[in-house]
């Protein structure tokens, strides 16, 4: 096996395991939907998912897996360049900002 086969086998296994990632995610939160981010100079096509709470996660899922997505995971999928992330993921992180300010300031 060339160097070649080995790094495109390491990139479908990845992938493997993101999906399988993506799969448990999506059954283990209420109310997900998913927002496909395009491809940029740094990385491939990625997804958002985020869930009823704003709680959400990202991971790489290339152009195939973006179209694949949302009959995999049985949710909306949107693509973020057209309608925005949810004010919801907003409103999560701000409260996680929050939260960590007050443990450090409760650490002091």
């Amino acid at each position: 096996m060339g160097f070649l086969d080995r790094l495109r086998a390491g990139v479908v296994r990845e992938r493997a395991e993101d999906a399988a990632y993506l799969r448990e995610w999506t059954r283990a939160h209420h109310g997900v939907e998913a927002f496909v981010e395009p491809r940029t100079t740094v990385t491939d096509v990625t997804v958002v998912l985020v869930a009823y709470d704003g709680e959400w996660t990202r991971r790489v899922v290339g152009e195939r897996g973006a179209q694949r997505l949302s009959g995999d995971l049985g949710i909306p999928v949107y693509d973020v360049r057209r309608v925005g992330y949810p004010q919801r993921m907003r409103d999560h992180d701000a409260r996680r900002r929050i939260q960590r300010r007050r443990a450090m300031l409760a650490d002091e």
